[in-house]
């Protein structure tokens, strides 16, 4: 599952969980592209599910979006990564620590409330 709903207008949430296979990986990189059309300045707040490894398409799919990806980065500045396991939070963080301009904060499920406002401080 790769779900991706707008909130007003500078802020995306996305649900990532379970198995991403190619289709799922286009389809739900499609949907982010456009919600996330106009936003300057946003938010992003990142649910990750349990997650099994994606398949070879999946991946093959993100490789080939990440000039956009990247281009997307710059209109958020601030990603907030909600998961109950350790190492996704971890690597949010890491991944904001390597992203100019993109603040990450990872947080236990138990602390959306907080997460959520974080992102609009």
């Amino acid at each position: 599952m790769f779900q991706v709903m707008r909130v007003g207008n500078d802020r995306l949430e996305m649900d990532v969980a379970g198995r991403l296979d190619s289709d799922g990986m286009r389809s739900g990189l499609r949907s982010l592209f456009t919600q996330a059309q106009g936003i300057q300045h946003g938010q992003l707040l990142i649910r990750v599910g349990e997650l099994e490894m994606p398949t070879a398409g999946a991946i093959g799919v993100e490789l080939s979006n990440l000039p956009e990806l990247f281009r997307l980065t710059r209109q958020f500045d601030r990603c907030a990564v909600i998961s109950s396991k350790d190492w996704i939070r971890k690597m949010g963080e890491i991944e904001g620590a390597v992203i100019p301009g993109l603040e990450v904060r990872s947080f236990r499920p138990e602390r959306e409330a907080d997460a959520l406002a974080w992102l609009v401080v």
